[in-house]
């Protein structure tokens, strides 16, 4: 049998041969191909970033020395103008230790993991521990005056999770097509109120049990098999707990509810050696272009974001996107590409934070959103997307297409047109040359939770594609196991090519995406709506 590296490229050229529709000349296509395959940087670099740097937590010490890591990647790859562009973050966070042992009955080292943005704990901190399920204001009264000296468990405690599925696993057919439908819009006004209530809690919780004595406060984590997350949002300058509080591996935090149920209550001992950084509150998001021809044509981008978590090494989340943005960006630098719009990489920060580093870069390039007179900073915060109407800036019709990969390291399967039917056919056509790989499918859809989707909320051209999960919704993302050994190489590499083609076709086409219409103020999906009444 013939090697599939030979047989894509013959593939390849074989479709051009017959007349398929292709959106460079087929020896461009076959030279992405070949070097993409035969001399692939992409599991070296990510060996550079994931393995030498590490977990690059937004703000933090180790995310600024990725920054200058991925800076110098790119002028070494001849990038132009490799930058970062800063924008208002927060405070910084860093953490060099920690620990969790029970001490009585019995001495256990147990799985545990700071929750981000809070404080250190200025050395061990031991006290017994008192279970105390705690998750909105209302509950608050069932606990006074039962919390000081102890160390506060505040998740239910919940039964075994057994999986009932495979942990890995590939898209089928079937499900690829699944998501070839259209996803009906739903606008609720309320929504803002009830985002406004979860942040609010956080602070509201820390005052709580700070008043009634307590020490420090336990969650269990949401995965069994002793995965670890160590998600926390309180990094707002102004808005940080005075507690120290932390994520306890499920199987932990079980046993310590079941001996405080029968008594006499666990001891156990907690460390956390974090610090604060107020040096900076900007983040930075890294942009580096490979000019285009044509000043006018405007550009066409690539992105992923650069942040992750602390309890892995941001592997599949995302240090898969970036480091196939990166090697995307190699590519075509490495053939000598001259295309005819300008080609813009970009590694975002504060992604994990609610998409800050991507909105960021639209607020400074591409439209404004009015903040309305006299409304507080929180609120303007989280209604962004809301805020009607939606001013273009000069730059706003320069952006003619944007590719995101941030869905974990499985290898791409096709791309979603995210509602926007007149762009199916030009996708299609740009994507065909690389169908053979596996990645062949447009599919009407749209998916969240990542960095196109305020490009989506503001009209413009941005798309994320189609990934097999393999582990990453199941165990890695966000966890202790989000490192090198859950990537695939082979995915990666099919990854990297398929972003570079699609890149150099949207940079060369003589055709250009259709934009949705601007947005405006959306009526409520469901006017009659009621909810039961706020008890906060």
């Amino acid at each position: 049998m013939l090697g599939l590296t030979r047989r894509i490229l013959l593939t390849s050229v074989a479709l051009a041969a017959a007349g398929t529709a292709t959106a460079q000349p087929a020896s461009d296509t076959a030279r992405i191909i070949d070097e993409g395959m035969n001399r692939s940087q992409v599991m070296l670099t990510a060996h550079e970033l994931l393995d030498g740097i590490g977990h690059r937590l937004t703000n933090s010490t180790n995310l600024d020395r990725a920054e200058q890591w991925a800076i110098a990647k790119f002028r070494s790859y001849g990038l132009a103008n490799a930058r970062l562009e800063p924008f208002d973050f927060g405070r910084g966070w860093n953490v060099n230790s920690y620990s969790a042992r029970m001490i009585a009955p019995r001495a256990i080292e147990m799985t545990a993991i700071p929750v981000a943005w809070t404080p250190g704990t200025n050395g061990a901190i031991r006290a017994p521990i008192v279970v105390a399920p705690i998750s909105e204001v209302s509950h608050f009264a069932a606990y006074r005056g039962k919390l000081a000296g102890k160390i506060v468990l505040l998740s239910l405690p919940g039964a075994t999770r057994e999986p009932k599925e495979s942990a890995f696993r590939r898209l089928t057919d079937k499900e690829i097509g699944e998501e070839d439908s259209f996803d009906m819009p739903s606008f609720d006004p309320e929504a803002l109120d009830r985002r406004l209530k979860r942040f609010n809690y956080a602070r509201q919780l820390d005052q709580f049990l700070k008043s009634e004595g307590a020490l420090a406060w336990v969650k269990i984590s949401y995965r069994d098999n002793k995965l670890l997350h160590g998600e926390g949002y309180t990094y707002m300058t102004g808005q940080s707990p005075t507690l120290p509080g932390f994520e306890l591996a499920a199987e932990d935090y079980r046993r310590l509810a079941r001996l405080a149920k029968t008594g006499p209550a666990p001891v156990i001992e907690l460390a956390s050696d974090a610090q604060f950084d107020d040096r900076d509150p900007n983040a930075n998001n890294i942009i580096a272009d490979i000019p285009g021809s044509d000043p006018k044509a405007g550009y066409v981008m690539a992105g992923a974001h650069f942040d992750s978590w602390i309890a892995g090494d941001g592997a599949a989340d995302n240090g898969a996107g970036s480091v196939v943005v990166m090697e995307a960006a190699r590519i075509l630098r490495r053939l000598g590409v001259r295309p005819r719009r300008t080609i813009r990489f970009a590694l975002w920060e504060g992604e994990e934070q609610g998409l800050l580093g991507s909105r960021a870069y639209i607020e400074r390039h591409l439209v404004d959103r009015p903040t309305p007179p006299g409304m507080d900073g929180m609120t303007a915060y989280f209604s962004w997307a809301t805020r009607f109407p939606i001013v273009k800036k000069p730059g706003y019709g320069d952006l003619k297409a944007y590719f995101n990969m941030d869905n974990g390291g499985g290898k791409f399967r096709g791309i979603y047109a995210e509602g926007n039917a007149g762009a199916v056919p030009l996708l299609r056509e740009w994507m065909a040359p690389f169908n053979s790989m596996g990645a062949e499918r447009v599919v009407a859809g749209k998916t969240g939770g990542t960095d196109h989707v305020f490009l989506q909320a503001v009209g413009l051209q941005g798309f994320q594609f189609i990934q097999d999960p393999l582990d990453y919704d199941s165990q890695v993302h966000h966890s202790n196991l989000d490192t090198l050994d859950h990537l695939r190489p082979d995915d990666l590499r099919q990854a990297s090519v398929v972003m570079a083609g699609m890149l150099l076709a949207a940079a060369n086409s003589d055709k250009e995406l259709p934009r949705p219409p601007l947005p405006t103020q959306p009526t409520a999906t469901d006017p009659f709506r009621y909810e039961y009444p706020d008890t906060n």
